[in-house]
Formats: structure tokens, sequence, C-alpha cells
């Protein structure tokens, strides 16, 4: 029998965390970049692990092709304290739109995607282009087959359900659509929609004093959110954390009337 953690599948030979952890990877995104199949060894070749034994997380990084600077997918999984599977962050890049660099400062520090510091041009950048926070290249449009695939990587490993960090406001809500519950974030969430209501607090700040927070984004759900990562409620997005159970859409939905 397979290991049914992150932290058993990591004290596993390398080929079979590989063979494992390349479960994760949809057909779709394999198929758009003429990339071949999991076990092969040019797309191995392409697929970087980090998962050393006696770890209870995993981060994989798949490259379109040798040298690219970001990957076309990124995943950071680790173990919950009950044993059940937790998606920390999950990317997926268009490798032919253009870079803004969100998460890194001018000198090349670090920003965590703009949680720990912010560069505000590249943000600005962003913004203006389409994108939303945490974003450095146009997304690929491949959730819903992603989300598939992760769904029958998680029954593998014999469980019924798993966890995700939204990192930032837009996250939550596009995880709503997919069907996802709240363990706990609702509260914030639904207050954040009251507070965009005729009459809410949240209205009045967006007053185009920074280039984030525009009137527009009340109606909104990307420019809600860059007001959000701006500082608009007074404290940082976080401690929000959602679950999927397999098959089974929660049917939430706390933003039920914003276009994106």
């Amino acid at each position: 029998m397979l290991p049914s953690t992150i932290g058993g599948i990591n004290l596993l030979p390398e080929a079979q965390k590989r063979a494992i952890y390349s479960r994760v990877i949809p057909q779709e995104l394999l198929d758009r970049f003429q990339l071949p199949a999991a076990d092969s060894q040019r797309l191995q070749s392409l697929l970087h692990f980090r998962f050393d034994p006696g770890t209870t997380d995993v981060e994989m990084r798949l490259y379109h092709e040798p040298r690219f600077p970001d990957p076309v997918l990124y995943g950071h999984l680790t173990d919950t304290m009950n044993g059940q599977v937790h998606v920390l962050l999950y990317i997926l890049n268009d490798p032919d739109s253009p870079r803004f660099d969100v998460d890194r400062m001018p000198d090349g520090t670090p920003t965590r995607f703009g949680t720990l510091k912010r560069n505000l041009e590249a943000e600005i950048a962003a913004m203006q282009a389409g994108l939303a926070p945490g974003q450095v290249r146009r997304g690929l449009r491949l959730l819903a087959p992603a989300i598939a695939a992760f769904e029958r990587f998680i029954a593998s490993l014999e469980h019924e359900m798993y966890f995700v960090e939204p990192l930032y406001y837009h996250n939550a809500v596009i995880f709503e659509r997919y069907g996802f519950a709240y363990q706990m974030g609702r509260r914030l969430m639904e207050r954040i929609e009251a507070g965009f209501e005729p009459g809410g607090d949240l209205l009045e700040t967006l007053d185009a004093s920074t280039p984030f927070r525009l009137p527009q984004a009340a109606h909104s759900i990307r420019l809600r959110s860059w007001a959000i990562h701006d500082g608009i409620l007074g404290e940082p997005f976080t401690n929000v954390t959602m679950y999927k159970r397999i098959g089974k859409s929660a049917g939430i939905s706390t933003c039920p009337s914003c276009t994106w």
C-alpha cells in the first residue's frame, strides 16, 4: 500500500516519489506545451522536486523548457496535523506572457509575492496588464483540469478531502466557485462583501488615493483583491483556510454579484 501522507511519500525511493507526485500534473498541461508523458525521462529532466526524507512537505516545479526562469506549474504541499494534505501554494504560469517582478525588489530581494515587501512599480504594471496580486505572469486557465488531476492524486492516497490556503482574496473567491468550503475565514469573506455593498465601510476606502484603490474595485473580484492587498482592511488578508471534498461542491458564494 502507498503511504497516505506527504511525510510518508518522502521516505520512499526517489523514483517512487517522482512517480507519485507526478500525478498532480494535468494531461492538459502536458498537451499545451507538447510535453511527453509524466514517466518519461525527458519530462523528468524538466520536473524539479524538493522532497527530502524526514520532511513533511514537497515543492515541485515543472518547466516547459530547460533554463526558463519560471515553471509552468509550481506546487507546495504539506501535511496537516491529522495527516491530511494541505496546499500552501499552487501556480500555473503562461510562459508566453510578459513577466512582472512582483516577487522581487529591484535589488533582487524576495517579496514573498508582496506579502513581506512590495515592488510597487511592478505591481502597478501587473494590475494594469490585467493580473491579480501575486501573479508574475498571466495564468494558463487550466485550473479546472488541474483540480481534477489533484483530486485523483488525493483519492489515490485514500483521502476524501484536502485543504488549501488562499494567499489573496481573489484566490478564495475562485476556490469557492470550484466547490471549496471554509475551515476558517468565511466570516472575514462575508465582512468584506458587506463592506463593498452600498453604505459599507470599505467603499469609502476606494478613493483613488493609491493606484490600487480604484472606485470600480467594488464590483471587480480582481480589483477588490488589489485594494485588499493594498491594506484597506487595516490588516493583512490571512487566517483563511478552505477545504474540498472529493467530487463534491460546497455551493458557497460570498461574492455573488462581482465580475472578474
